[in-house]
């Protein structure tokens, strides 16, 4: 059977997010924001989102040809804490600014650290963006590329402070020319709010487009675009969206899925229930059921795995073989303090209130993802 040890490779896409060139840092910060706001960022429990899952539990789950339900459900981790990541972006950025003492309209210029370029930053009061004023609007644009079709924009955030809510918009590439030389039109927009509604004390949206791909380098499950929903409220996290691969493919040469999520979590007990689609991402969808039941993970890799015994010997896969493929591949999956732990069936009525919460969250339309596009103002 074909083995995934060489496709189920993930790029963090972290090597260039990690920027500073937006900002000049500073060793006497002070932790007074003035006008910028405070905080922009819904925090995920461990249990889902786990950047470190690949480097260990992905190997073992994928070695022997094996694709067992782990190694779908223990990416999950990966691709959510590539959101996460996103949004701990601005808050960095912010925390570099602060140093400019931003407590009024103001207009200055700075070399960034890193590339060396001239950095153009302005504060506005009363900017319209998105349908609706926001009080404040700050820019950050490359000053030599302000004639460009992207203004030469790195950062615009759109903000009000009580409560706190707001809209962040980076383009790493303008923040620095060097570290982000190949991510040419990588954009990032995170949505944050403090203003109670959708059910939730507060909540985030994280978006992410035009992430740059290399198969040779990336893996053929490599991101390109991603739509992530957070939502806190009690002690309870709310997660769903999507994640784009253009090029991932299983065991036929079909190739294009979306990682379509819906996931729930104790913030305080570290433990989480999540269900996992494997739509076309071209599939134009908003439709729960389809989504995560028609082409759950154990339709989809039955399907794969059948067709591809189909096409190399001419029958279906035998029961054994099935089984043993799509171990933990049953709905939901279950996660905890080290991430998955098993599917199917809860480990303990911990997780009961979990089970009931995902019931009531969908992702979004994978082809709305697939075809993702932020603009700056």
């Amino acid at each position: 059977m074909k083995t995934l040890k060489s496709i189920l490779l993930v790029n963090l896409l972290l090597s260039f997010m990690m920027i500073q060139s937006c900002e000049k840092m500073d060793s006497e910060k002070t932790t007074d924001t003035g006008i910028l706001p405070e905080r922009f960022k819904v925090d995920i429990p461990n249990s889902i989102s786990n950047s470190n899952y690949t480097s260990k539990s992905f190997k073992s789950a994928t070695e022997n040809d094996t694709i067992q339900g782990n190694a779908i459900y223990g990416n999950l981790n990966t691709f959510i804490a590539v959101g996460e990541a996103s949004a701990d972006i601005v808050m960095h950025i912010i925390a570099g600014i602060v140093i400019y003492n931003i407590d009024e309209p103001m207009s200055i210029s700075f070399i960034g650290d890193d590339d060396n370029r001239t950095k153009n930053l302005v504060v506005e009061e009363d900017i319209e963006f998105s349908d609706r004023i926001w009080k404040y609007a700050l820019t950050i644009s490359d000053a030599e590329s302000e004639g460009n079709v992207d203004g030469g924009k790195a950062l615009q955030v759109f903000w009000n402070n009580d409560p706190i809510e707001g809209i962040a918009i980076i383009k790493p590439y303008n923040c620095d020319r060097i570290k982000n030389a190949e991510a040419t039109e990588a954009v990032i927009k995170v949505e944050y709010s403090e203003l109670r509604n959708k059910n939730y004390d507060r909540y985030m949206i994280v978006e992410i487009a035009g992430f740059p791909m290399k198969v040779e380098r990336d893996g053929l499950f490599a991101i390109n675009t991603l739509k992530m929903f957070v939502g806190k409220n009690g002690d309870i996290v709310d997660v769903y969206g999507n994640s784009n691969h253009p090029y991932a493919k299983f065991f036929t040469d079909k190739t294009g899925y979306n990682w379509a999520f819906v996931a729930s979590g104790f913030d305080n007990k570290d433990i989480a229930v999540a269900e996992v689609g494997l739509p076309s991402n071209t599939l134009d969808s908003d439709n729960r059921s389809v989504i995560l039941k028609d082409y759950s993970i154990k339709n989809v890799l039955t399907q794969e795995i059948n067709d591809w015994f189909i096409e190399t010997i001419g029958i279906k896969a035998d029961s054994t073989s099935l089984s043993g493929y799509l171990k933990n591949a049953d709905a939901p999956g279950f996660f905890a303090n080290n991430g998955f732990i098993q599917g199917g069936t809860a480990p303990s009525d911990a997780y009961l209130p979990l089970l009931e919460r995902i019931k009531d969250i969908a992702p979004f339309n994978p082809k709305a993802i697939n075809d993702l596009i932020i603009e700056f103002k």
